[in-house]
């Protein structure tokens, strides 16, 4: 077998095992590529969704600590 050939099976094989691994996970037929598409925005979609609830969360965080600031600022002014 000379190294022609072997490239040959080689390529072959890895067609094989990525053909097997794409049926395993069901993106074999032709809607694969809208499939991937589908997951990629899901993903964009959560990871967005996800920061602006962690910005939200902070600002909550903050408005709560400055406004406990300023009503104990309120009441210390207030008895003096």
């Amino acid at each position: 077998m000379d190294e022609q050939q072997l490239n040959l099976l080689i390529e072959k094989a890895a067609e094989r095992g990525a053909r097997r691994a794409l049926e395993s996970v069901g993106l074999h037929d032709e809607n694969a590529g809208k499939d991937i598409h589908d997951l990629r925005s899901l993903i964009d979609g959560w990871r967005q969704t996800r920061s602006t609830v962690m910005k939200t969360v902070t600002q909550w965080i903050t408005v709560g600590i400055l406004g406990a600031l300023a009503l104990g600022a309120y009441t210390h002014l207030k008895d003096k």
